[in-house]
């Protein structure tokens, strides 16, 4: 999973932090909630998090693009991964996930909608499993945690869709 994640970003490594177990690795996630979901993004994505504030609608945009708004002087586009995820939409985002511009190929300003950021946590790559079916190369893998399951998603991958 983190050598695919790598290779969006261009680099040879994973960002996997080794935890003193040569076999186990461990990447931070911020965990965020779409609809009833639990969904995750890798942390290095993140630049920041932000209230859902006023935002400019942009004509002809996919239908994704929620629009856009200015985030310190640089204009950001909003996206809804709801929408690229068939998620039910239930109005209720009151959130965004500003991810890194240095982190996309075209060093694009952008963030997500979300419903609600729950938290940050460490993810052991050995409870990443991979998709059960096709579901584009935006998702990474699926998270089990207890008796939950955390859908990993990559924000490279999503932005291109």
């Amino acid at each position: 999973m983190a050598q695919r994640q790598s290779a969006a970003l261009g680099n040879s490594t994973p960002t996997a932090a080794d935890d003193g177990d040569a076999t186990t690795h461990q990447m931070q996630v911020l965990e965020f909630e779409l609809g009833a979901e639990t969904y995750c993004v890798d942390i290095d994505y993140v630049s920041e998090i932000v209230d859902r504030g006023s935002l400019t609608s942009v004509p002809n945009a996919p239908a994704y693009v929620e629009g856009v708004m200015d985030l310190r002087g640089r204009t950001t586009s909003i996206v809804n991964p709801k929408t690229l995820l068939n998620v039910e939409d239930t109005g209720e985002a009151s959130r965004i996930v500003i991810f890194d511009p240095k982190r996309f190929e075209d060093a694009a300003a952008v963030g997500w909608l979300v419903d609600e950021v729950d938290q940050v946590i460490r993810v052991s790559m050995d409870d990443v499993e991979e998709p059960p079916m096709e579901h584009g190369d935006f998702i990474e893998g699926i998270v089990r945690r207890d008796d939950d399951l955390v859908v990993w998603i990559s924000p490279t991958k999503t932005s291109d869709s």
